[in-house]
């Protein structure tokens, strides 16, 4: 880094090292060429004078034509200053007049290679000016000396108001904005080979809520205890949970509440209350609220509770501040990926949609339109009028089945309706299509579950309710769900014919739901419903005791 920091063509040096060079330049240059061809032939023209003139435009040709930072332009500036230091030693009485053009190449030097190399440079002008000075016996002529101390200091001010006023305009350019889908393909690729070094290779939020709960309790006494995190809807979700019985912690962000205090302050608070509603305030209740902070980030909390008044001195809140800080880092992280997973898959399951509705669909639709078109324009042959009539069905039944295909693609949990919601959603709308009768139980607190966690679970049960209406031949079907977060439990039924075991698409769909519920820790259970049917159930955590 220090080598770095020291070089002399550094990035706010020379914001561009192979830029060609600026008109602006170029007319400098050429303005002090004139300037010094006039001050040295303004007394007559002779031959020494006109030959070191010559030299001194094709070094200066050279090095204005040449990229600012490629090697041509360095050597042809290397060749401005010595010809112009030598010159001026040699040439009697007109020392000062090629002077005049010295601070051109320093300067030059000191924009595009740093003030290194443009002391450097003068350090080579001054030797030069005393070797010459002192071989043709100059060295004793005040004129020459004061000419030479002159013109060496205005180019040594000259070169360093060059680089400062040069630092001071980059520093007002505008920044480009950063290209979106080149910035996110970068973080992305960061995060790939990030994920790939963790330890267990692990980025389940659930899992290591789980584990740093565990952790905790092994250092403090506690007899139940969660860890909540964010959902961006103003209230917490339940990544994890321990204890005697499920609770029904305070999850929401805008009332007066300790977990509130804790997560606005990002200080842990003591209390001798539970955080729990469903725990009775008369109860002798010792509780901690710790928040997870990542850099400048609240994370989420991690909620302690003992039934010993007083069990949370400050001794032991910084033993779990010291365990929950690298936890809350790498709890973001599973927070994250799980995000921008939801996210890609939402993204694609859109595309999918737009992209079923605008081809496949609008052409079946065609054709079903040129199937009535044909029935109208054909003889009454009722043989191939049949024949027409079976395939506008079988047109008929695709799209239908296509329709309810993209309202499953474009069905999501709603931030604020809840799983319960959209599943019953979906369930009434599968239901009204197929002509099956819904039955609907469904039980939610106010607490949510994670939304990839959410997410799972309706998919789930939209593959649960698509078997029930394509290969099940029910007449009714029956919806239950109960959410208590981190508990919650899905289930699907119908009083069709089963599952048949040489039905291949069916056994295909249990793989599927069977690889979700194992994403999210869940467990599927199916089973044959009595007298008939079949029952699918999933089923999140254990379930809350009676109350």
């Amino acid at each position: 880094m220090t080598d770095l920091a020291a070089a002399p063509a550094r990035a706010e040096d020379r914001p561009n090292a192979h830029s060609r060079p600026r008109p602006a330049v170029v007319a400098v240059r050429v303005a002090m060429l004139a300037l010094a061809a006039t001050l040295l032939l303004s007394d007559g023209i002779r031959a020494a004078e006109l030959l070191w003139l010559a030299l001194l435009v094709a070094a200066a040709t050279v090095a204005t034509a040449a990229p600012q930072g490629h090697e041509v332009a360095r050597l042809g500036r290397t060749a401005e200053v010595l010809l112009t230091a030598f010159a001026a030693s040699t040439l009697n009485g007109d020392a000062e007049a090629l002077l005049v053009y010295l601070p051109v190449p320093i300067v030059a030097a000191a924009l595009s290679e740093g003030r290194r190399m443009a002391g450097a440079y003068l350090v080579a002008s001054a030797a030069l000016l005393v070797v010459g000075g002192g071989v043709e016996g100059r060295l004793d002529e005040r004129a020459y000396l004061t000419a030479g101390a002159e013109w060496l200091v205005v180019a040594a001010v000259a070169a360093f108001q060059a680089t400062i006023l040069q630092r001071i305009l980059l520093a007002r350019r505008p920044e480009e904005p950063p290209q979106p889908y080149a910035e996110a393909t970068r973080l992305l690729t960061q995060l790939r080979s990030v994920a790939r070094q963790l330890p267990g290779a692990t980025l389940d939020p659930g899992g290591l809520a789980e584990h740093l709960l565990d952790e905790v309790r092994a250092l403090v006494p506690s007899v139940r205890g969660a860890v909540l995190s964010g959902s961006g809807g103003g209230r917490l979700v339940v990544l994890a949970q321990a204890g005697v019985e499920r609770l029904d912690w305070e999850t929401a962000l805008d009332t007066e509440s300790k977990v509130a205090d804790a997560w606005a302050t990002q200080q842990p608070i003591v209390s001798a209350r539970s955080q729990a509603r469903s725990v009775s305030s008369r109860q002798t209740t010792s509780s901690m609220v710790v928040p997870l902070i990542a850099g400048v980030r609240t994370v989420g909390l991690i909620v302690l509770e003992s039934d010993e008044a007083g069990a949370y001195p400050p001794s032991l809140v910084t033993r779990v501040q010291a365990v929950t800080g690298p936890a809350a880092l790498r709890l973001e992280a599973a927070l994250l990926f799980d995000e921008v997973r939801s996210l890609a898959t939402t993204e694609e399951r859109q595309r999918l949609a737009r992209e079923i509705h605008d081809g496949v669909a609008q052409e079946l639709v065609m054709v079903g339109y040129g199937i009535d078109n044909a029935v109208a324009a054909l003889p009454n042959t009722e043989a191939a009028e049949e024949e027409l009539r079976v395939l506008r069905a079988e047109v008929t039944r695709v799209i239908t089945e296509l329709r309810l295909s993209l309202f499953e693609l474009r069905s999501e949990v709603d931030r604020y309706g809840g799983l319960t919601a959209a599943i019953a959603d979906y369930a009434r709308t599968v239901g009204a299509s197929a002509g099956l009768r819904v039955h609907l139980s469904l039980d939610e607190t106010t607490a949510r579950l994670p939304a990839a966690v959410e997410a799972e679970l309706l998919r789930i049960a939209q593959e649960a309710i698509t078997n029930a209406r394509k290969h099940a031949g029910a007449e009714n079907l029956w919806v239950t769900c109960a959410v208590d977060p981190p508990f919650a439990q899905v289930e699907i039924s119908d009083d069709g014919s089963g599952i048949g075991e040489n039905r291949p698409d069916g056994r295909y769909g249990l793989a599927i739901m069977a690889e979700r519920a194992e994403r999210i820790r869940g467990r599927l259970e199916i089973t044959p419903r009595v007298p008939n049917g079949t029952t699918v159930a999933v089923v999140l955590g254990t379930a809350p005791r009676a109350r």
